[in-house]
């Protein structure tokens, strides 16, 4: 997995439309209302006014995901992470919530009830570690 971006979003939450509308952004790259609004309208079972996709982009803005740009009278948003950036963001995240707990039974517990394939990437990912720390050692 690629490092952990200096970039983060101000808030990481997003709720469902949210994020399918961000999962239409990072598809499209720069959008216009209409692009996202053209995009859910395809599906036709559903219904959603112009006006509450603005609503998200803007969310979606000041919540740090996205950046809007006016090029004459039109707005456009973009990404401020790629969605494999917000992918990792997301993993750390979660990692640091779990590793909060603090107890080390309750993270023994938890590693004893994998299974084979998942004790195998928690091995693979020990490996990595373990290899990260040495190179930044050599330097």
């Amino acid at each position: 997995m690629a490092p952990l971006p200096e970039y983060h979003p101000k808030q990481l939450s997003l709720g469902p439309l949210e994020a399918e509308i961000l999962n239409i952004v990072w598809e499209l790259g720069s959008v216009t209302v209409k692009d996202v609004h053209d995009r859910i309208l395809a599906d036709p079972n559903r219904e959603l006014a112009y006006t509450s996709v603005t609503t998200v982009l803007r969310r979606l803005t000041d919540k740090g995901w996205l950046v809007c740009d006016k090029k004459g009278r039109a707005f456009y948003w973009r990404p401020l992470l790629t969605k494999q950036q917000a992918a990792v963001i997301k993993a750390h995240e979660q990692l640091q919530r779990f590793l909060a707990v603090g107890n080390p039974d309750v993270v023994a517990a938890f590693a004893d009830s994998l299974d084979e394939a998942a004790s195998e990437k928690i091995q693979a990912i020990a490996k990595r570690i373990q290899s990260a720390r040495q190179a930044r050692e050599e330097k």
